[in-house]
């Protein structure tokens, strides 16, 4: 099993749970958003090697390989945002890479899309018929229409190219090994919660997401792969809550008062974001079943134990 993007938040995730089902796994990454520390546990495991490249560049894998995974790409705002160009190559380009040594191998080829291939959804539930909302020419672009890109090259591979492909739209995730200052919001309130700052709400709190913890998702990931299904499927929490919601949860789990503050609400950011499930239901037999509330616990405790390892580094008397 090949992993790109593997050691990121979700792609080491992905990596952990082949390896426990028995699988050698090739774990390629070019760590400007990943981080091998995401896979230290892994590192010394007799079935994985980790391979340090960028994939929009041509990629030489010796030996068999018998499924992909393109989990390459920053998903958070401010980190595809850093550099735009890159990003949306990492999406067409790299994206071409793996489908050609899909090709050579004979392997199945699974994409990470997204949800925001959906824009500024004008419906809710947003199901996969939806041609979305998209601003081809805003801040997002660079991400929103790369995975759209991406999603049509896998698309094209696979009906005259005979491919064996399979599209995962994925719906806002969260869990331990995210990056304290990934711009996500779930990690955005838990991290300033544990600093002592303020919970910055962007616009007046009402736009909504749904959060899906990272083991479902990764379970929802493996049975797409393991279908026949080629066309995209929904993978995310239909529980929809809104940024208020969302931040009395958080403060709720901490058990403490925390401010909240407001700020204008950036360019294209969604108003509302939830997925319909239904296809994911029907052909994968698949569904979340972690509650925010139960997946916040131990995301809290991986973030809690990140900001005393900051707060030990910068109080050291040298």
């Amino acid at each position: 099993m090949l992993v790109a993007g593997g050691a990121g938040f979700l792609g080491s995730a992905l990596c952990g749970r082949l390896l426990d089902e028995g699988n050698r796994v090739i774990c390629v990454d070019n760590l400007l958003s990943g981080d091998l520390s995401n896979i230290a546990d892994y590192m010394q495991h007799p079935r994985i090697c980790f391979v340090l490249q960028d994939i929009i560049n041509p990629l030489t894998i010796a030996g068999p390989v018998d499924e992909i995974y393109n989990m390459a790409c920053p998903a958070s705002p401010p980190r595809y945002q850093r550099d735009p160009i890159h990003t949306i190559r990492t999406c067409f380009e790299g994206s071409m890479t793996l489908l050609r040594l899909a090709a050579e191998k004979g392997a199945r080829i699974l994409l990470s899309s997204t949800s925001e291939i959906y824009g500024d959804p004008e419906i809710t539930l947003q199901h996969e018929r939806y041609r979305g909302n998209v601003n081809t020419v805003g801040p997002r672009a660079c991400y929103d229409e790369g995975k759209r890109a991406a999603e049509t090259l896998f698309w094209e591979y696979g009906a005259h190219l005979g491919a064996e492909t399979r599209i995962a739209r994925i719906f806002n995730t969260y869990g331990p090994r995210m990056h304290p200052d990934d711009g996500r919001v779930v990690s955005n309130f838990v991290v300033q919660a544990l600093r002592g700052q303020p919970l910055t709400i962007y616009g007046d709190g009402a736009q909504t997401r749904s959060f899906c913890y990272v083991d479902d998702m990764v379970d929802g990931l493996m049975r797409l792969m393991a279908s026949d299904e080629k066309m995209p499927v929904n993978l995310g929490n239909p529980g929809e809550f809104t940024m208020l919601e969302l931040a009395q949860t958080v403060r709720d789990a901490l058990g403490k008062p925390v401010e909240i503050t407001f700020r204008p609400l950036p360019q294209d950011d969604p108003r509302q974001r939830c997925p319909d499930i239904a296809r994911a239901r029907d052909l994968l037999g698949w569904a979340p079943k972690m509650s925010l509330a139960q997946g916040l616990k131990p995301t809290i405790g991986w973030f809690t134990a990140r900001v005393q390892a900051e707060l030990r580094e910068t109080t050291m008397v040298c």
